[in-house]
């Protein structure tokens, strides 16, 4: 069992700190967590909306002391991180509780001078990513056609929209490079216009005959749509735990929304039992939590059409020189880490 292997590593921590990360190129800021322990020090990601009152009020949490990863993780779900103001979203819980749990699997692994590639004993491939984005508003492919041209190693992961026709989706199925639509169905978000939100599925099923469909509405017209095509539906929204899988049949595993790292492990296991297909996603990770998910993907869907682009691929006007896909990982260092030396 993999948490098996990690939940009795000795842990000290004796305190920890706040960092403000902000983005090159694209408005957008996330907090790093540091733990400190016996001279090490283990980061985390916190990649919600940046906090004034939790940049404020400073490291008010008592966390040191010697334990085991697992009853470490067991303290903190005890623990008031949000200091007796509850976040504005519910779900912002788990991406603070995966900034600390991360940064003590860090801080773990690099007490015990050990990789996370050799504490699972697991081997990393290289790493095969989209880039996850919109079509703007009014929405055109020109963009995609662009970045395309400019890195035709990478695919695309494609937020839809009721506002996409057939010519644009026409323009974008024959670059060839849509790997999944994300319809983001299943956020409770309020939909304008049914029949047209309908009618865009249509366009969309017929235009990616192989794209993955992520979080499609459980609107019956949209359901009817999908029936023949279930095979390639895919959640990404509300998976949690092992439980919320059910019959689905691929994941988008995001670990900063499942919030633990036991979780994370068990559903890792329960795919793998039980043939689901897995792809890493991504929240806007800035600094540590890139490349974490990046070492996740190799270690456990790395031929898969992961939502791990490195950052750089986020900004609005892209840079030379960016990596390829697949993206060959270097030999990770000691701790829950890759190409991150901060």
């Amino acid at each position: 069992m993999l948490w098996e292997r990690l939940a009795e590593m000795p842990l000290v921590v004796d305190g920890y700190g706040l960092e403000r990360l902000d983005a090159a190129g694209f408005d957008r800021t996330t907090t790093q967590f540091r733990l400190t322990g016996r001279g090490y020090e283990g980061v985390g990601e916190d990649v919600g909306l940046f906090d004034e009152a939790l940049h404020a009020a400073g490291p008010y949490l008592d966390l040191a002391g010697a334990w085991t990863l697992a009853r470490f993780c067991e303290h903190l779900a005890t623990a008031d991180q949000w200091k007796g103001a509850p976040p504005e979203w519910e779900m912002a819980r788990a991406w603070r509780n995966w900034a600390f749990e991360s940064a003590a699997l860090d801080l773990a692994l690099r007490q015990a001078g050990l990789t996370l590639p050799a504490a699972l004993d697991r081997p990393v491939a290289p790493v095969r990513f989209v880039n996850s984005l919109g079509l703007g508003d009014p929405p055109s492919a020109a963009g995609i056609a662009d970045r395309f041209a400019r890195n035709p190693t990478v695919g695309f992961k494609l937020d839809a929209d009721a506002a996409w026709n057939e010519a644009i989706v026409t323009e974008l199925a024959a670059l060839g490079c849509v790997e999944t639509v994300d319809f983001k169905g299943r956020y409770g978000l309020e939909v304008a216009s049914e029949p047209a939100l309908a009618e865009m599925y249509g366009v969309v099923l017929a235009a990616f005959p192989s794209a993955l469909l992520e979080d499609p509405h459980e609107l019956d017209a949209v359901q009817a749509l999908l029936e023949p095509v279930r095979d390639r539906v895919s959640l990404d929204a509300p998976i949690h735990r092992v439980g919320d899988i059910g019959p689905t049949r691929t994941i988008n595993v995001k670990p900063s929304r499942i919030g633990g790292v036991r979780p994370l492990l068990e559903i890792y296991e329960f795919c793998s039992a039980k043939g689901v297909a897995m792809y890493g996603g991504g929240m806007g990770e800035l600094g540590i939590g890139r490349g974490q998910i990046e070492l996740l993907a190799a270690l456990f869907h790395a031929d898969a059409p992961n939502d791990v682009a490195p950052s750089a691929f986020n900004a609005e006007v892209l840079a030379d020189g960016l990596p390829a896909s697949p993206l060959v990982l270097d030999e990770p260092a000691p701790g829950f880490r890759w190409g991150y030396e901060g």
